[in-house]
């Protein structure tokens, strides 16, 4: 089947990359208005500058009008929108994107019509090609996991190559970067960051700090930021192999020379030549450098884009912070 070429406006591109480079997007369900701004708050202090707020409530529309009021940095989203009533409230609102529990062909033309962002729910490869005659290619796949999760999606995906997906039911931090590691879906959401260790609603219980500590621990969850390998300037060739070569003889590491540094095990880098830090480079490993760029800008961090970025497949795989930490330069690896 020939896919037609999307027609996302250049606007709902922007809001489509935001929604990937933010990762996770925290669903919510709101009884109480006067509570959105607060949870919006602790939203963006936790890294998830984003939301889903779910028709499921009569609070949700005055909810969404706040957050957009005050909390302008937040991407805001429309859930469980099933009525055509509801998805002009929701535009009028301030949302920038609707989502739909399931494929309603009526509604989503509906939306298309109206100019706005529609990411309607799919459960089955039928409605996922019905939606793609519409001119859409970015899909909401929900329940998730009982519907058959990634194994499902990888075979849908084998011959709709353009289609991304966003996922919701049944994903947690257990099973988060299952889902994110598939690179044909482009975001999860979830509750779990609104859900205290004793089952108690965050939300209801107002319990701001707590949220946001989830958020970022879903962050970090989702990048995995981990110590890849230290690297030494060395000042010629000949003494990165000595000093490689000697790494490898008193622990045991296997020796593998390269073309511009030897590396001794994986964790031990030998530069032939002064690069980028004082005495050298710490790499850190993450799940996604497009998105740890994004939350490490949103912290203030400065990359460097001129020198040593490693692009492969038009996506980059390794770039350095501005940053040195005591003489040593620090770059991100993709995994």
């Amino acid at each position: 089947m020939e896919e037609e070429i999307p027609m996302y406006t250049e606007a709902q591109k922007k809001t489509l990359e935001m929604i990937s480079k933010i990762g996770i997007i925290p669903v919510i369900a709101i009884d109480d208005a006067a509570k959105a701004v607060p949870l919006a708050k602790a939203l963006v202090a936790g890294g998830l500058p984003a939301a889903e707020v779910t028709f499921r409530t009569a609070a949700a529309e005055d909810a969404i009008k706040a957050i957009a009021a005050e909390v302008p940095e937040m991407l805001l989203g429309a859930g469980t929108v099933i009525t055509d009533e509801q998805a002009d409230r929701a535009l009028a609102a301030g949302c920038t994107f609707l989502v739909s529990p399931g494929f309603i062909p009526e509604l989503t033309q509906y939306v298309i019509n109206k100019g706005g962002l529609m990411i309607p729910g799919t459960s089955t490869l039928g409605e996922m090609e019905q939606a793609i005659r519409m001119g859409l290619e970015v899909l909401k796949f929900f329940p998730a996991e009982a519907n058959g999760g990634v194994g499902f999606l990888k075979n849908c995906a084998g011959p709709h190559k353009n289609l991304k997906w966003m996922c919701t039911g049944g994903i947690s931090a257990k099973n988060v970067n299952e889902y994110l590691g598939f690179n044909q879906i482009t975001a999860v959401g979830g509750t779990w960051m609104f859900k205290g260790k004793d089952g108690s609603d965050l939300i209801k219980t107002e319990n701001w700090d707590e949220i946001t500590r989830l958020c970022r621990e879903a962050v970090n969850t989702m990048l995995g930021f981990e110590v890849r390998h230290v690297g030494m300037n060395c000042e010629t060739r000949e003494e990165a192999a000595k000093t490689a070569q000697r790494f490898s003889a008193l622990f045991g590491f296997p020796y593998k020379p390269g073309n511009s540094s030897d590396f001794s095990g994986i964790g031990v880098e030998c530069n032939h030549y002064p690069k980028l830090g004082k005495l050298g480079h710490i790499a850190i490993g993450t799940n996604s450098i497009e998105r740890a760029i994004y939350q490490l800008e949103a912290l203030g961090v400065e990359f460097n884009y001129d020198e040593y970025v490693a692009v492969k497949n038009g996506k980059t795989i390794a770039i350095y912070l501005k940053e040195e930490f005591s003489g040593f330069a620090v770059h991100l690896v993709q995994k």
